[in-house]
């Protein structure tokens, strides 16, 4: 009896999205702790994310530790499954080598998924890189090395799948029966097939920004989930919503839309979100249906699926809520066993100065609100002395004048010192998050 193996992986371009985790991640961990399967595979693909960022491999390099993090953070469990690199497997090259044998340039151009990609990334007839052109092959040797049988993916995936059987079948036509046909596993929730980004548009992508990162802090979640695409004609509360539709636009284009709030509601939310959070609603379905006839506007539908998310605090704890594992990962940290520390007293005072004002506008802000503070003290003690001289003419003067004058003009240096502090912090801000250059060699041009 053959073996029911299992593979699937990501590409390592970026941190891992809710779209890959209602796509293929939460399924994953399922299969894992069922255990119907002989042996399952997980593979982060840095060679595939080198075909359209071989310019930037450190991004790459990267964010293989972040989708790894994102891996156990979902439930992954390393005794369970087998997580591996792809470039650390020479053979996975070798075997896409002979693979572009069988595979003519028309069958990849046909490729649905290689022209929504190419498409995305804006690569244009001849400036297409030849290893993202024939990405397809590569994925078709993951799964033929390892005999892989199920393939749990998105529905964009179909397409890669469909390639990688016919490779499969035309290897074994020609060698014998040696290679494994896989089959895809899509996600049970049809919604949950291609969950649409922030903006709407047909896909979440990292390369288009319309991503809800898995990492994302409740503010960042937020953000994204109040600027996220309804229905561009439910301009009042009170006119009939759409949870999906077609508009013309401002070039006169007709554009077919899906309100991508509901969509998220449809993948994510259980009868008893309601409960907690929309206690004037039974289900999804009475909320739908008071949309459609009219009187429930955007915000209201916008805030209900953000209270969704951070009544968990983040999505990940929405995960461990959906009863999948997790666990912490201890380091036994050894004696020194030569030479003394660095650690210097100077080098401690240093981290709690830099604590206080090294990572919050608070302690500038402090200076700024401590010197309104002396200014109104100042101007309240001037009005005082001034007032109680008109209404004793005896009262000699004192140090009620002085005080006065000395809070308000601390209270103005304060105050300009905290504008000036805010203005470099923000520029210090910005600069720190431009890119940083590794400079690995230096080339005198005489």
């Amino acid at each position: 009896m053959s073996k029911k193996i299992i593979l699937t992986g990501d590409r390592p371009t970026g941190r891992l999205h809710i779209g890959h985790y209602v796509g293929s991640l939460r399924r994953r961990v399922e299969l894992q702790n069922e255990g119907d399967y002989d042996k399952m595979y997980v593979f982060i693909a840095d060679a595939q994310a080198l075909t359209d960022n071989i310019d930037n491999p450190e991004k790459v390099r990267q964010n293989v530790i972040e989708v790894a993090l994102d891996y156990l953070a979902c439930g992954l469990d390393p005794e369970k499954v087998t997580i591996f690199i792809q470039s650390q497997i020479p053979e996975l090259c070798e075997l896409s080598f002979y693979f572009m044998d069988m595979v003519s340039v028309s069958r990849l151009q046909r490729n649905p998924t290689v022209k929504t990609e190419i498409q995305m990334r804006g690569f244009a007839g001849e400036s297409i890189p030849v290893g993202f052109f024939t990405y397809p092959i590569s994925q078709a040797a993951d799964i033929a090395l390892f005999k892989a049988t199920t393939v749990p993916a998105g529905e964009d995936q179909k397409p890669m799948l469909e390639q990688a059987t016919e490779i499969v079948r035309r290897f074994n036509n020609i060698y014998g029966e040696t290679l494994v046909e896989p089959h895809i596993m899509l996600p049970q929730n049809a919604v949950c097939c291609r969950l649409p980004g922030t903006d709407g548009k047909a896909k979440m992508s990292k390369s288009l920004g319309n991503c809800i990162y898995l990492s994302d802090t409740p503010k960042e979640l937020k953000k994204k989930v109040n600027s996220m695409f309804t229905d561009p004609l439910h301009l009042n509360i009170e006119d009939p919503g759409h949870l999906q539709g077609t508009y013309t636009d401002a070039e006169g284009n007709e554009v077919t839309y899906q309100n991508t709030v509901f969509t998220y509601l449809d993948a994510f939310c259980n009868d008893s979100d309601f409960e907690k959070f929309l206690p004037d609603y039974k289900n999804l379905d009475e909320l739908k249906e008071h949309y459609t006839r009219g009187g429930l506007g955007d915000v209201k539908i916008k805030k209900f699926l953000n209270d969704n998310i951070e009544g968990n605090s983040s999505i990940m704890l929405q995960i461990m809520d959906a009863g999948f594992k997790y666990f912490n990962v201890s380091l036994d940290y050894k004696e020194r066993a030569a030479g003394a520390s660095k650690w210097t007293l100077q080098k401690k005072i240093k981290l709690l100065i830099d604590s206080f004002v090294s990572f919050s506008f608070m302690p500038i802000r402090l200076v700024s609100i401590i010197g309104v503070l002396m200014f109104v003290i100042g101007v309240f003690v001037g009005v005082f002395s001034v007032i109680n001289k008109l209404v004793n003419p005896d009262v000699p003067m004192g140090y009620s004048t002085l005080i006065s004058i000395m809070a308000m003009g601390f209270g103005i240096t304060n105050i300009s010192l905290g504008i000036i502090a805010e203005y470099l912090w923000r520029a210090y801000d910005a600069a720190r998050r431009r890119p940083v250059f590794i400079i690995s060699e230096e080339i005198v041009v005489k």
